[in-house]
Parts: C-alpha cells; structure tokens; sequence
C-alpha cells in the first residue's frame, strides 16, 4: 500500500476492534480499484472524543461496532431517515464545506441491507416468518429490514423490557425468552454475541428447537462456523453465516463513501482470508 499525502482516511471505530474483518474487505476493495485510501481499526474508550478526533484529522468515513452503534447517534450532524428509524448507526460519512472549512458528519445505517442481501440468496422474505433473538443495535437493522422485506416478526430476549420495547418501536412482535420452546417460523437469527470466541461453544438456542425453522442465521463471525450453525446443519437446516452479512453491508457503506461500486468477489476473498488468521 502506498500510503502518502493523498491518502484518504478511513476506520472502523468500536472496542473490541482488533478482531474486525473489515479492514481487509475495504482495503481490498480500494487496491482493486485503485483508490488511493487506507482503513484502520480504532479502539474507542469514549465515542464522542473518538468522533471528534476522525474529524479533526480528516477521516472520510469510518465504520461504527460494538458498542456505539446508538450512542453514536448524540456526535453526528445529520441521520439518514431510514438509520434513525432503526435507531442505530454503523457508518460514518465526513464532508467538509467549502465556505466554512466545517467537517460535517453524517450518519447511516447498512446493517439492515448487509442482513436482506444475506438472507435474500436463500429464502424469499415477503411473507416469510422470522424469530430474532436479540434486542441490541444489531437486532434493530435485522428487524427493520426483515419487516421492510414483508416478513413477519418476533423478537426473544433474555431481558422483555427490551424485547417488547423494540417490538412495539418497530411494530412486530414479541415473545418472553423462556417460551421459544413453544415457537416456530421459516427463519430464526441470532444476534447477539452469543457463540463468538472465545466462548464459541456456547448457543443461544438449544439444539433440539432447531428443525423447527428452515433457515438459520447467524451473525457472528468468529468462529465462522458457530456453534449454532454447527446444530443448524445437522439438523438439515439452511444456513447463513456472518460473513454474508458484513459483506454486504460493507459493499454498501464503500458505496456510500466513494460514490464507486466495489467489487464483493474481491472484498470476500479478503474476508476468507483474513477470517483465517483469527
């Protein structure tokens, strides 16, 4: 890479950080396509501080994860409708003004297109039925762009406050955590942490539930191959992993920041390989 004065600027900002894939999706992608620019990861203790500092130092865009995908929100000057509707932000747009020379930093959400893509190559949405376990940041992009699709929903999770506060946010349903048992639909997707190294043996839902769905979604990619997918398998269940979802919604924040499709053939190879080092 040949980093000089030119070089346009870009992170992926969260804590933990050092385990994100998408430097080398990104980084892929502009060395395909020949744009002078570089992504690092930054480890953040405070958001707004972190924010502040992306603009002072000139940052054109940068990707948001756990744990600041809503907290996020209170640093931006502008949120696209459709991110504020879902209530979180993973991607960071920053515009300097001409007259003024004042960064502006714009606040979107690609998560939800990362999760129908995903789904969409395996299972037709409009009028599918979907259990999503999970009520953080992650479970509202899911949920918005299930219900966008025409699907309909439930949302599980350990806590009910937050489960019925989303559902009633979104407009869906809900069910308390215990009563899964009792549950069935076309797909089930966890999103929460549960299942990622180094606790990857863990499920968040028992083994025997699962021929109760056609299709399994997970969104943790480290291990690749969860714990739940492993269950999912066995049980002849379709499935998706997590890197069809980063994938996808990194395709649309490289979009967003560059104007310019990148090639996914290139950005996944990237992801394979780098999900090897892990």
């Amino acid at each position: 890479m040949n980093i000089n004065g030119k070089t346009r600027l870009f992170a992926i900002i969260g804590n933990p950080v050092s385990h994100s894939l998408s430097p080398a999706m990104h980084n892929a992608a502009f060395a395909e396509l020949g744009i002078n620019a570089a992504y690092v990861p930054i480890k953040a203790d405070n958001i707004e501080q972190t924010v502040a500092g992306l603009r002072t130092l000139g940052f054109v865009g940068a990707s948001v994860t756990v744990p600041f995908k809503e907290t996020v929100m209170g640093c931006l000057d502008k949120i696209d409708p459709t991110a504020a509707k879902i209530g979180a932000v993973n991607t960071l747009a920053f515009r300097q003004t001409d007259q003024e020379k004042i960064c502006i930093c714009n606040g979107y959400n690609t998560d939800w297109i990362g999760s129908n893509s995903a789904l969409a190559q395996v299972i037709d949405l409009k009028g599918a039925t979907a259990l999503v376990i999970g009520a953080g940041g992650a479970a509202k992009a899911v949920v918005f762009g299930l219900l966008t699709a025409g699907a309909k929903v439930t949302i599980a999770n350990r806590t009910q406050e937050k489960a019925e506060g989303l559902a009633l946010e979104l407009g869906c349903d809900s069910v308390p955590f215990e009563n899964i048992a009792t549950t069935s639909a076309d797909i089930l997707i966890n999103t929460t942490t549960v299942g990622m190294a180094p606790h990857s043996g863990r499920s968040p839902v028992a083994s025997e539930l699962l021929p109760n769905y056609q299709v399994v979604m997970d969104i943790v990619y480290a291990p690749l191959q969860t714990t739940l997918l492993k269950q999912a398998i066995a049980c002849g269940c379709k499935v998706i992993d997590g890197l069809d979802m980063l994938l996808y919604q990194g395709v649309e924040q490289f979009r967003i920041w560059t104007g310019v499709q990148p090639p996914p053939s290139v950005m996944r190879k990237a992801l394979l390989k780098a999900i090897d080092k892990l």
